[in-house]
């Protein structure tokens, strides 16, 4: 790690509105309430979500829901998110 910045604060805040309102595609609402996590997922099973300030985490599982996105990766951060109390809602 070599402690680089590549983005400014005010970048890195627009970046996790954007992520946190649409990074799971039309689940992004739902991911908001359940997990509280700006995060982003892809079509082969990867979540990378964030907890600003705090740390960067990545899940994968190949089995997709009807919106796209990681059926056991929201299963997991919403666990996550729920032990470590990180839920903003």
């Amino acid at each position: 790690m070599t402690g680089e910045q590549w983005l400014s604060r005010l970048q890195t805040q627009q970046l996790n509105a954007l992520l946190f309102t649409s990074g799971l595609y039309d689940a992004a609402g739902d991911f908001a309430y359940r997990v509280g996590m700006p995060a982003k997922s892809g079509v082969g099973g990867g979540i990378v979500a964030v907890v600003p300030g705090r740390f960067t985490v990545c899940v994968w599982s190949p089995e997709l829901n009807g919106y796209g996105n990681s059926v056991a990766g929201i299963w997991a951060l919403e666990e996550l998110s729920r032990s470590l109390d990180l839920r903003l809602f």
